[in-house]
């Protein structure tokens, strides 16, 4: 179908490109629910299609409900083709920045976006980068689309959500308004202020740091977490007291994470992105990279220490996703370790409740079957859990009897 005949269908308010994802089927729904017609364009034909019968194809909070009831009202469309761009006046383009093998940020994504889009594009439209961006990549799709000879206004607003939480966060989180003229930067407002958010307005260049500083921020703050409490393993001292004691009632310290694994698809990710963007590669974002990323190794290796060889031997991994009560597995640390173990001779069984993966099995035969079990994602499911005296490695004191290595 030809850009000119697509428009003369019904129009629509905004186009989420990548809409069927964790960020863009959320935006979605919440703008939807506030009155707007909106089309989700994905090109996963198979999420197309769970969509467009009403299922959400991944965990997030009172969005199943929603999916539901906006399907009847006309309000959201579905759709695998890109020509139903040319029925908006404003595009959201949720793709990030991937880093390559070189943890080098690729930019080459965001030029096939354009292309893909570029022939049903038109003037006066608005286009709004929502996914965490290497600095600079605003301007980048400002110019790819100049070059095709296109007046259009760039806005990034980059999404601030917690996997989970998104339908509450969208409408109740400020929103940070990135763009480099009055024009751009008010209709980017407009839109999301359909939602109820402040807007925070800033420049393009300013919004991409602010996202990248703000999720480094955290992979910071976890990398130190975990470093303590290794700093206190080593010593053989209960890091669940030293813990205890420096936050009660001691209101200095109560932003001190717990240890854990940090991971999902951003933290690491944008760190690197900071990384590659500095002229003194960001030490201190490499340090809380290896500290991070080394935490399965350091499991490994104090098991190894305890049990002299953990060839031969069972062990469970309870949990798989990157996070507690999320079947979202990209870049989850459980992987890592479960590779880990097998290579130091382990027999490796993994469960998790949410996860869609056919190599895990029941938690029965991983609790029955097991030697040692590993908390990889700390679940609500498995609090209160009866191990029969197993040894238990919960470095996340999810289980509530302390931070146990």
């Amino acid at each position: 179908m030809s850009p000119d005949a697509q428009v003369q269908q019904s129009p629509l308010d905004v186009v989420v490109l990548g809409g069927g994802g964790h960020v863009g089927l959320p935006l979605s729904l919440v703008l939807a629910r506030a009155g707007m017609r909106v089309g989700i364009f994905d090109t996963d034909e198979s999420t197309v299609a769970r969509i467009s019968a009403g299922e959400m194809p991944f965990m997030e909070t009172g969005a199943d409900d929603l999916l539901r009831d906006l399907l009847p009202t006309g309000r959201l469309e579905v759709s695998a083709e890109p020509a139903i761009v040319a029925r908006a006046e404003i595009v959201v383009i949720v793709i990030g920045t991937p880093v390559d093998e070189f943890l080098a940020p690729s930019m080459s994504v965001f030029q096939r976006a354009v292309d893909q889009i570029g022939p049903y594009l038109r003037d006066g439209m608005l286009v709004v980068l929502r996914s965490t961006v290497y600095p600079g990549t605003t301007a980048f799709v400002e110019q790819a689309v100049a070059d095709r000879g296109l007046a259009l206004d760039i806005a990034y607003c980059p999404e601030r959500i917690a996997e989970g939480h998104a339908l509450e966060e969208l409408s109740s989180l400020p929103q940070i308004v990135g763009a480099d003229d009055a024009r751009s930067g008010e209709r980017a407002a407009a839109l999301f202020g359909r939602l109820g958010t402040k807007p925070v307005r800033v420049t393009s260049r300013e919004a991409e740091l602010a996202k990248l500083f703000t999720n480094t921020w955290r992979y910071m703050k976890f990398a130190v977490a975990n470093q303590f409490f290794m700093i206190a393993h080593q010593a053989g001292v209960d890091y669940s007291n030293v813990l205890r004691a420096i936050r009660e009632d001691y209101p200095r310290a109560a932003d001190l994470p717990g240890p854990g694994f940090a991971a999902g698809p951003c933290l690491f990710k944008d760190a690197m992105q900071l990384a590659a963007f500095t002229t003194d590669h960001f030490p201190m974002g490499q340090a809380a990279m290896q500290v991070n990323e080394g935490l399965p190794t350091y499991i490994v290796a104090a098991l190894e220490r305890r049990y002299g060889s953990l060839r031969g031997r069972c062990i469970g991994i309870l949990g798989m996703a990157f996070k507690a009560e999320s079947d979202d597995m990209r870049a989850s640390l459980s992987y890592k370790l479960r590779k880990l173990l097998t290579w130091a001779g382990a027999q490796v069984l993994c469960t998790d409740p949410y996860v869609p993966d056919d190599r895990l099995v029941p938690i029965e035969r991983v609790v029955a079957e097991s030697e040692i079990l590993i908390l990889g994602a700390p679940h609500r499911a498995y609090r209160g859990l009866q191990l029969g005296g197993r040894d238990v490695v919960d470095v996340w004191n999810a289980m509530g009897t302390g931070i146990r290595l």
